[in-house]
């Protein structure tokens, strides 16, 4: 059997969130490469002409679009006009998201609301227009959420950021359970301890590299690359009965704690 065209994203239309760097940068790419449409999204839409190139040089078709999550009418604005940009949407990856990293005691209310709208909420209301849209084309799709090591294990600094992503897990389970009979796929993928903007705090710490090291099996931070067959298998065909799950992208990290 030629597992090769279960892979295949030719003709896909998919969207990304927070695409203009790091892990939404390359997963955007990623599907690109694959054969996917790809339109993009970020708070500043010039921040955007880099991945848009990107997609382009794939010989693919690129959107770019505004779109900060914590403005709800916005999202449904962007995704339907998407939709009718490509004529469908087939895949959504929901990967805008924000950490601060501050001692539990220092936290405020504004910080907690930040973190968790934008990761929690944002993230529900991307998907709730995204299958709106693919379930009144009757085409299904693929939605795929951007959960974390914090959705499984306690990571002191981190409590918000925490708590949202331990959300997302759990919505990701509940919307794949209540939307597979709309032909809706909803999976996550945890990614492990990636350097990107978003966690640099951490790497400016030589100790903490040096002991988080010791805790991965593989022995090794990880690469953009890494999250490229992970994205492609959960927006393919490849992945056709998988649903509600959470695929950890880590080195080996949680099976080794």
């Amino acid at each position: 059997m030629d597992a090769a065209p279960l892979f295949d994203l030719t003709g896909k239309k998919a969207l990304v969130t927070g695409a203009s760097r790091g892990i939404g940068q390359a997963m955007a790419e990623a599907l690109s490469a694959a054969g996917a449409d790809v339109a993009v999204t970020a708070r500043d839409e010039n921040s955007l002409r880099e991945t848009a190139d990107r997609i382009s040089a794939q010989g693919r078709r690129s959107l770019c679009r505004s779109l900060d999550v914590l403005d709800t009418d916005r999202i449904r604005v962007v995704v339907d006009d998407v939709a009718d940009a490509f004529g469908r949407l087939d895949i959504l990856v929901n990967n805008a998201g924000y950490e601060k990293v501050q001692p539990s005691l220092e936290v405020d209310e504004a910080v907690w609301d930040s973190i968790v709208s934008t990761n929690l909420k944002g993230a529900f209301f991307c998907a709730q227009a995204a299958a709106r849209r693919m379930a009144a084309d009757k085409g299904g799709g693929a939605i795929i959420n951007l959960c974390s090591l914090t959705s499984y294990v306690g990571i002191p600094t981190a409590v918000p950021y925490g708590s949202s992503k331990s959300g997302l897990l759990g919505m990701t389970r509940a919307l794949a359970a209540e939307w597979a009979s709309l032909g809706i796929r909803v999976n996550a993928i945890a990614p492990g301890y990636f350097h990107t903007a978003m966690t640099d705090a951490f790497y400016q710490d030589p100790d903490w590299q040096t002991a988080m090291l010791a805790k991965i099996p593989q022995r090794r931070f990880g690469t953009m690359q890494d999250l490229a067959g992970a994205v492609v298998f959960l927006a393919s065909g490849a992945s056709a009965y998988v649903t509600g799950h959470c695929l950890p992208v880590d080195g080996g990290y949680l099976a080794s704690i």
